[in-house]
């Protein structure tokens, strides 16, 4: 089976998070997608197949456990279905959405932008808030007061923690068999930590433990979870983001997200995506 390996969200011809694509005539049984994705060994693999309405049938794949929705690996779907079809909008069905992907060929790059499902956003609980501080060794004066710790949901649920400093985000370490086990209790699909130098330009790490996965070097899912708590607490985000993360994974990757004034509504991220060689 043809595996297409692409950087999505990357720096122009630099880093970015790579993501597998496989496009079939019909979707492999879910044994063969989840040992498929393991291989590749990739943060998640996009499993596409053209579906009855024309569109096109999508499930993720991390290497330990199918996720509901991931971003870069339908930034990098975008991308396989522009080269493969041609630029164009491409309608996904996922297990518990529908969304599209945009793909538009631009050189040796193709610049792609997702519409996320519908969001929504909740305060986080006392007791989660106190586990996910043990266990990455923040304490509570180590958060921006501003940005107050919330799940927040475009497909998937996504812890959102706001840090005070850069230097704080930048020494984010915790235990992955740990992090898996928080992650897994509350039904988290990652851990978005996030400090915010202006009120539009954000820095983010992404732990993604519940697959299996340290960290992620760029995350679109989270980034339309964060985007979406952003509108729903009043941020002066003027409409949209731009999220730089995997800076300090020396995977430097670009997210932009266009924020519509509607509570709960999609939000779109966009950004580059460069191919791999095999």
């Amino acid at each position: 089976m043809n595996v297409l390996k692409i950087a999505a969200f990357s720096d122009r011809e630099t880093g970015g998070n790579p993501a597998g694509v496989v496009i079939a005539d019909a979707l492999p049984p879910a044994e063969q997608m989840q040992r498929i994705a393991a291989e590749v060994g990739f943060s998640e693999t996009a499993f596409a197949a053209r579906a009855d309405d024309g569109g096109w049938r999508v499930r993720y794949f991390a290497p330990q456990s199918e996720v509901p929705f991931c971003g870069h690996a339908t930034i990098a779907l975008g991308a396989a279905l522009a080269m493969q079809q041609g630029d164009g909008v491409f309608p996904l069905t996922l297990n518990n959405a529908q969304i599209t992907v945009e793909g538009r060929r631009s050189g040796s790059l193709v610049e792609a932008a997702l519409q996320s499902p519908p969001t929504r956003s909740a305060a986080a609980s006392p007791e989660l808030l106190s586990e996910a501080l043990a266990l990455f060794g923040y304490a509570r004066q180590d958060l921006d007061s501003r940005i107050p710790p919330a799940v927040a949901h475009a497909g998937a649920d996504h812890l959102v923690l706001a840090l005070k400093s850069r230097a704080a985000l930048s020494a984010m370490h915790y235990e992955l068999e740990a992090g898996r086990t928080l992650m897994a209790r509350a039904g988290l699909t990652t851990i978005v930590l996030v400090f915010a130098e202006t009120a539009q330009l954000l820095h983010t790490r992404n732990p993604f433990a519940s697959g299996g996965v340290y960290e992620d070097p760029a995350t679109g899912a989270a980034t339309a979870a964060l985007a979406c708590y952003l509108r729903d607490i009043g941020w002066p985000h003027g409409g949209a983001i731009d999220v730089v993360q995997g800076e300090d994974m020396g995977m430097l990757s670009r997210l932009h997200a266009d924020i519509s004034p509607t509570p709960g509504s999609s939000i779109r991220v966009s950004g580059t995506a460069r191919i791999m060689r095999a």
